[in-house]
């Protein structure tokens, strides 16, 4: 078999396989980007109107088809643009397929339909329009709806985010997006209703077809077709003037102290415990402030389990802190007790212990009923009485979802915690950097929610380590980008550890005690080592050790606790910054969160500075050199100016 190569994108997104071309269209002062069957970005004089709409197929388990596109004619106009386009998706069991046409005018008007026809009976959680309203300028902002019976009402977008659908029974909604300026959207063919998007980390609310109240999933009939069509009508004039315009760059400015780098950790899931010892070297070159390990109750080798953890903590010296999950078989009292035993049996004695019960690991809509389990109050009780010294968490160890839909009461745990995961809703590379524009909302939310307790983000990376929404995660053996998958090829290229970077910044600037990221081994981690998936170029370069991601979270642990400067971007979305005092000066790291090269021009920076590349041309020493951080970097006189390419990061040590 052929070794693989060493490709560009390899050293971006850890895969060969490639995403769809894009494409603006313009229709006078009206902007769109067409991507594989959706509309993104569309813009008008500029201003972001709607962050897209897309028809959708999704299967019983919401993972969503990617669509095979026949027939695609885009026209682009003198002050108009067309698209037409046919669609199949299918699996081994069913098909679906649908015709699509999008019209745009200069006079600020788009219509995006469909006509969908089954191929076979097609079981589906949804299928049809989704529309999605940005985050900038409309968190919190008012709407104008008008319900499926005709009725007006005033309402806005929620500021913090809403566990449950805010709006039901949507015909259209209208919104400011500037001043002076107005965009409706009718959606018609069937019902509408809206959710708040950043309950699963994307940046926007969505408003979908058909209603979560009703059953799900449902048939299409075979041969039986269906239209929908949304449409979009912006109207008004300006009435801000237009800011001077800015010189060509992105600027950083680096400020004065405030706050503090949260404690750095990393995973290490029960089924990783005995490859995270073979791997205990590099593991302790990270210098991670904690290794976040889990038993699960439901599972065998719990005791094996607690032994590789005891032997991790001796052998890094990180804290070690434990996520039990319990069956929810019977009382708490009891099953945390019988895990207790294993824990003793091999003299393990985690620093910390996050509690919950198997069926939280499971998302349900907000006032449904839930399985039998025991409580929050249940479960605390029962670890504080096996574990009485120990500091106890409490929360979700699924997504901010599902702790928004089951708060934690107040003065129960020590500490409270969820996860986030960015690929819930979309797997695209843009959507993927999006999800960072979510955080504020997300970490706004948990502390309306929580108080002041401390605030811990649980193991958080590209990948999801379980699936709220299904039986099982999505299989990925394609290594492509897949919603709700397990592994994702970019862990293993830049792009995860630019994503990481604007992860940790986001949260730093929260004001959070603690972030986890990934794991040290297997599908989320930092650190290679041969899987039953194919790893291009790791699994055929023996020298290969760990992931670009891997020296993000080393360089950061290392400044657990440290203060923090206030470091500001002008473009937050595409360059992700953060800023600590360190020993003799200050580090700065930047990222480039899009495909595209960058110059940022950095202030408040003084005196000679060591800096350090991640980049597609140190990647192969990234990959084989796990200390490269601990080395001699590039001397330069003063950092006023960098070139980043895509997905690139840089350390500047400055005095």
């Amino acid at each position: 078999m052929a070794k693989s190569a060493l490709t560009r994108a390899v050293k971006l997104t850890g895969t060969d396989v490639p995403e769809g071309k894009r494409r603006i269209l313009e229709a006078g002062p009206l902007t769109a980007m067409f991507d594989n069957g959706a509309i993104r970005y569309i813009r008008f004089k500029g201003a972001e109107v709607l962050r897209g709409i897309a028809f959708l197929v999704r299967d019983k388990e919401w993972g969503t088809y990617t669509p095979a596109i026949e027939n695609l004619k885009l026209r682009q106009g003198k002050d108009s643009f067309t698209i037409s386009y046919t669609a199949t998706t299918r699996d081994k069991t069913q098909g679906l397929r649908y015709a699509a046409k999008i019209e745009a005018k200069s006079n600020g008007t788009l219509v995006f339909s469909a006509t969908g026809t089954p191929l076979t009976d097609f079981i589906t959680n949804r299928t049809g329009f989704v529309v999605l309203h940005p985050l900038n300028g409309v968190v919190g902002e008012p709407l104008e709806i008008i319900h499926t019976d005709g009725k007006k009402k005033k309402g806005r977008f929620p500021k913090f985010i809403s566990p449950g659908q805010p709006f039901f029974e949507i015909r259209s909604m209208k919104h400011e997006v500037t001043p002076g300026v107005t965009a409706t959207v009718l959606m018609e063919g069937n019902k509408f209703e809206m959710e708040d998007h950043r309950n699963w980390m994307d940046a926007s609310y969505k408003t979908y077809v058909c209603s979560l109240l009703d059953p799900w999933p449902y048939t299409l009939k075979k041969g039986e077709p269906f239209t929908q069509s949304i449409s979009v009508t912006i109207e008004g004039k300006p009435t801000a003037k237009k800011s001077a315009r800015k010189g060509s760059g992105i600027s950083v400015d680096v400020g004065g102290v405030k706050g503090m780098i949260p404690a750095i950790g990393v995973s290490v899931p029960m089924a990783e415990a005995a490859h995270a010892l073979d791997k205990a070297e590099l593991i302790a070159g990270m210098d991670a402030n904690h290794l976040v390990c889990q038993i699960d109750g439901r599972q065998k080798g719990q005791r094996e389990a607690a032994a590789a953890f005891r032997e991790l903590r001796e052998r890094t010296g990180a804290l070690s802190f434990l996520e039990i999950v319990l069956p929810a078989k019977k009382p708490a009292a009891d099953e945390v007790a019988a895990i207790a035993r294993e824990i003793r049996a091999a003299n393990y004695k985690p620093d910390a212990i996050v509690i919950t019960q198997m069926h939280d690991l499971k998302s349900f809509q907000p006032n449904t009923p839930r399985p039998w389990g025991p409580s929050y109050e249940e479960m605390a009780a029962a670890a504080r009485k096996e574990f009485p010294d120990v500091t106890l968490g409490g929360g979700m160890l699924s997504f901010f979802t599902e702790l928004n839909r089951k708060p934690v009461p107040q003065g129960v745990f020590d500490f409270i915690t969820h996860t986030v995961c960015p690929i819930v809703h979309a797997a695209d590379d843009i959507s993927v950097m999006e999800t960072l524009e979510s955080l504020p909302s997300i970490i706004a939310s948990t502390r309306h929610m929580i108080g002041k307790a401390p605030y811990l983000l649980g193991p958080s990376s590209i990948a999801c380590r379980d699936n709220p929404y299904g039986a099982v995660v999505s299989p990925n053996p394609g290594n492509g980008r897949v919603c709700l998958s397990d592994m994702d090829p970019r862990q293993r290229g830049l792009f995860a550890a630019a994503w990481n970077l604007g992860l940790v910044s986001a949260f730093a600037k929260g004001g959070l005690d603690a972030v986890s990221l990934g794991a040290v081994t297997g599908p989320q981690g930092v650190i290679y080592r041969k899987a039953d998936y194919a790893q291009p170029w790791f699994d055929d370069d023996a020298k290969a050790e760990v992931y670009p991601a891997y020296h993000v979270l080393a360089g950061l642990a290392a400044a657990s606790g440290n203060k923090r400067r206030d470091a500001v971007s002008s473009a937050p979305s595409t360059i992700a910054a953060l800023a600590y005092r360190a020993e003799g000066g200050t580090e700065l790291w930047l990222a480039n969160l899009s495909p595209e090269a960058q110059t940022v021009k950095i202030s408040g920076l003084k005196g000679p500075a060591e800096v350090h590349h991640l980049s597609e041309a140190t990647f192969k020493t990234l990959a084989t050199d796990p200390d490269i951080l601990r080395r001699d970097g590039e001397r330069v006189r003063k950092p006023s100016s960098v070139e980043l390419g895509p997905y690139a990061l840089i350390r500047i040590k400055a005095e």
